[in-house]
C-alpha cells in the first residue's frame, strides 16, 4: 500500500489504521517475542504425539533459525542476550521437529551452553520441561507438591494468594510434579540426553543438580528464605502421605477444569494453557479435555515475516482496539472514520464480560461481571486498566452520533463498579483482582529469570487508566446520584495521591508494562491530569523535566529492554516512534505540546514515516515481568498519530 501524494502524516497514518483493521472491527497482530514460548509448544505436541503440519513445522523452523544468536545461543526474548534456559529448549524443540545434531545451528547451540554447564544450569522452567520430556529426572527439582493447595486460605504464602499467572503456572506444574508426568522413551529422547549434558546422564547427581543455575539464567537470585523452604519442602516429598497426595491431585484438577471452562479451553496465558493441556494427556489420554484444548491451540500461533511463533497471549484485539479508538477520536477526522469507528464500536461491546466465572470464590477468582480482557470475551479474565479502556472507548463512541451501539446505562454502571471494586487499600489498582499477598512473597520467587511475579501490586499504568475512566464517566453522566459519584470522586483522589507516591524523585515514573520510563511517564502524567491536577503543579513541572533531559539529539526518545531490567533509563541507539509518540503524549498532559521539546519529537515523527504511512520496526515496546520483551504490532501504527494529533493542536472531534 502506498498513501496518495500530499497527504498528511495523519491522514496517512489513519489510513494505515483502516486498512489493517481485521473484519470482526479489532487491530490484532502480532504479540510475540519470548523465545521459551515455542519450544513449549512443540515440546507439548510432541508428548501429545501430535506431528505438526508441514506449514507449522517449517514456521518454527523458520522464526527459531531467524532468533539464534551470534554466540550459538537464545535469548529470553528476540531482544535478549543467551540464557541456557531457552537455548536448551530450543535446541530441544529443534530436534523434535526433526532438525539432526549435525545441523549447523544445533552445532553452534551445543558449543555455547554446554561450557556454560548445559541443560544442567538452566533455569527452574526449564528444568521443568525438560522432566516432562524426560530429558532431566524430577530428583533434580525443588519439590512443587499439590498439597499448597489443602492449606488453609486464610495464610498469606497460600497460593491462591499468588499473583494470578503464577498461581495458574505453577497450579498444573503441581500436578504434573505429583504424578511424575513424563513422556514414553524414544530414540530421539535418549539422544537428546547425550547431547545437552557435559557429563554423561547416567552420572549426574541430581539432588546436586537442584542448585546448579548459570550466571545467565538469574534476574532474580534464590533468597536464602527460599532455600530453607525448598528444604522443607524436599523433606516433606520424602514422607508425603499417598492419600493426602490423591486429595490434592483431585483438588488441583477441580481448579484447572475450572479454569479451563471459564476460559473456553483459552486459559489465562500460554505457559498454564500447554501445560493444563498436558495434564489432561497424563490424567485422560485422548479424551475430551485434551481435544479441547488442542482444538484451541492454534488460537496462540502467529505467522509473520520471521516465521511462526507462540503469542503471550490469545490477542491483544481488546487493547489495541481501544486505544486505536481514541487515536482516531483525537485527530478531529471522525466524520471520515465513522464506518472504521463503527466497526470498532461492534466489537468493543461484544467484548465486554457478562457473567462472572462461576463459583469465584471457590476458584480464587475476583468477580469479572462488566470487565473487559485483553484480548477477547472468551477469553474471560477481566483486566482493571483493560476495563477503563474499554471503558473509555465505548464512552467516547457513544458520543459520536449516530452509530446506534450505545451501551446500556446498566452495562456502564457494571464496568464502574468492578473498577470499584478493584481498587487496593494503597489507592492503586493491581491488574486483574486486588493485591491478596504480602511483599515478602516475592523472597519466594522461584523462576530465576523473572522478576515481581509473585504478588499483583498496584502499577501507575493501572491506576492511571482506571483514574482516566473513572473521571470520564462522571463527566458523561447526567445524574448519578449524590453517594455514587462521591464514592467515584474519592477513589479518584485515592487513585491520584498513588501516582504522586509512585513518581520518582527525578520526575519519571517507572512503567511495567512497557518499556519503560517514557511509558509509565505517559500513564503518570495523563492520571494526574484526569484526577485534577494543573499543569502548575510540581509533580508535571518535574514530568515534563525529566522527559527533555532524556530527549536525543534526533528529536526522539528511545529506551531498550535494558530499562525494565535495571530499572533505570537505558537510551536507545537513536529515536523510536512509540516511546517518542509516549514522551509526546506525556509532554501535551503538562501543557508542553507547543514546546521546543515536543515539536522537535513531532518533527521526527513525520520524518520517520515511510511514504506508505506506516512507520519502521523498532526496539519492542512491550514488556513482563521486568525481562521479558514482548511485541506490540499495533503500536506503530496507533501511537504516533496518537500523538501527532494532540501536539499539532487538533481538537477531538
Amino acid at each position: 500500500m502506498r498513501a496518495p501524494a500530499g497527504r498528511s502524516p495523519i491522514e496517512k497514518g489513519l489510513d494505515v489504521l483502516v486498512a489493517t483493521q481485521d473484519p470482526s472491527g479489532s487491530w490484532k497482530g502480532d504479540y510475540g517475542g519470548p523465545l521459551f514460548l515455542p519450544p513449549l509448544y512443540v515440546g507439548t505436541l510432541y508428548a501429545l504425539g501430535r506431528v505438526p503440519d508441514a506449514s507449522t513445522r517449517a514456521g518454527f523452523l523458520r522464526y527459531l533459525r531467524a532468533h539464534q544468536n551470534g554466540d550459538g545461543g537464545w535469548g529470553l526474548d528476540v531482544e535478549g542476550s543467551s540464557q541456557v534456559f531457552t537455548s536448551v529448549l530450543n535446541y530441544v524443540a529443534l530436534r523434535l521437529l526433526g532438525v539432526p545434531p549435525e545441523d549447523a545451528g544445533l552445532q553452534r547451540a551445543r558449543a555455547w551452553f554446554l561450557p556454560h554447564g548445559g541443560a544442567l544450569a538452566s533455569a527452574s522452567w526449564g528444568k521443568f520441561m525438560l522432566c516432562v520430556l524426560g530429558l532431566y529426572e524430577y530428583e533434580g527439582l525443588y519439590p512443587v507438591p499439590p498439597e499448597l493447595w489443602l492449606l488453609p486460605r486464610w495464610l498469606p504464602f497460600h497460593p491462591g494468594r499468588l499473583w494470578c499467572h503464577c498461581r495458574m503456572v505453577y497450579l498444573p506444574m503441581s500436578h504434573l510434579y505429583g504424578r511424575r508426568a513424563r513422556v514414553a522413551d524414544a530414540p530421539v529422547l535418549r539422544a537428546l540426553r547425550e547431547e545437552i549434558y557435559a557429563e554423561p546422564y547416567a552420572a549426574i547427581d541430581w539432588r546436586a543438580a537442584r542448585d546448579r543455575l548459570a550466571p545467565t539464567d538469574v534476574y532474580t537470585p534464590r533468597t536464602a528464605f527460599l532455600q530453607r523452604v525448598n528444604r522443607l519442602l524436599g523433606a516433606y516429598e520424602g514422607m508425603h502421605s499417598g492419600a493426602l497426595r490423591e486429595r490434592a491431585l483431585a483438588e488441583v484438577l477441580q481448579q484447572i477444569r475450572a479454569e479451563d471452562e471459564a476460559t473456553h479451553h483459552i486459559c489465562i496465558g500460554p505457559v498454564n494453557k500447554l501445560y493444563n493441556t498436558l495434564v489432561w494427556h497424563f490424567e485422560r489420554p485422548g479424551g475430551a479435555e485434551v481435544e479441547a484444548h488442542v482444538a484451541r491451540l492454534a488460537d496462540y500461533l502467529w505467522e509473520n515475516r520471521d516465521g511462526l511463533k507462540m503469542n503471550g497471549y490469545n490477542s491483544s484485539e481488546l487493547w489495541d482496539t481501544a486505544f486505536a479508538v481514541q487515536a482516531i477520536a483525537a485527530t478531529g477526522q471522525t466524520q471520515r472514520m465513522r464506518p472504521t469507528l463503527a466497526r470498532a464500536y461492534r466489537f468493543i461491546v461484544d467484548q465486554q464480560v457478562l457473567e462472572d466465572s462461576p463459583q469465584p470464590e471457590r476458584h480464587y477468582r475476583h468477580p469479572s461481571k462488566g470487565g473487559w480482557p485483553f484480548s477477547t470475551r472468551e477469553h474471560g479474565w477481566p483486566i482493571s486498566d483493560c476495563t477503563a479502556e474499554g471503558l473509555k472507548a465505548s464512552l467516547l463512541l457513544a458520543a459520536l452520533e449516530p452509530l446506534d451501539l450505545t451501551l446500556s446505562a446498566e452495562r456502564l454502571a457494571d464496568a464502574v463498579s468492578l473498577l470499584l471494586s478493584m481498587q487496593n487499600g494503597d489507592g492503586g489498582w493491581a491488574t486483574y483482582e486486588l493485591r491478596r499477598g504480602p511483599r515478602w512473597l516475592e523472597l519466594l520467587n522461584p523462576s530465576d529469570v523473572f522478576g515481581d511475579i509473585m504478588v499483583d501490586y498496584s502499577y501507575v499504568e493501572c491506576t492511571s487508566a482506571c483514574v482516566q475512566a473513572l473521571m470520564a464517566y462522571l463527566h458523561a453522566s447526567k445524574a448519578l446520584p449524590a453517594s455514587r459519584a462521591e464514592a467515584l470522586r474519592g477513589a479518584v483522589r485515592r487513585g491520584r495521591d498513588f501516582i504522586l507516591r509512585a513518581q520518582g524523585e527525578d520526575g519519571g515514573w517507572e512503567g511495567s508494562w512497557g518499556v519503560c520510563f517514557s511509558y509509565g511517564t505517559w500513564f503518570g502524567t495523563w492520571g494526574l491530569r484526569a484526577a485534577g491536577v494543573e499543569v502548575e503543579h510540581p509533580a508535571l513541572r518535574r514530568a515534563a523535566a525529566y522527559l527533555r533531559a532524556h530527549q536525543l539529539a534526533d528529536g526522539g526518545w528511545g529506551e531498550t529492554i535494558e530499562s525494565c531490567r535495571q530499572r533505570t533509563w537505558v537510551h536507545a541507539e537513536g529515536g523510536q516512534a512509540v516511546m517518542t509518540s509516549w514522551a509526546l503524549l506525556a509532554l501535551h498532559a503538562c501543557g508542553e505540546g507547543p514546546s521546543r521539546a515536543a515539536q522537535r519529537g513531532a518533527a521526527f515523527l513525520r520524518a520517520r514515516q515511510q511514504p506508505d504511512g506506516r512507520w519502521p520496526e523498532e526496539h519492542i515496546a512491550g514488556v513482563f515481568n521486568k525481562t521479558c520483551a514482548i511485541h506490540y504490532d499495533a503500536y506503530l501504527r496507533v501511537f504516533p498519530v496518537w500523538a501527532l494529533a494532540l501536539v499539532d493542536g487538533v481538537s477531538v472531534g
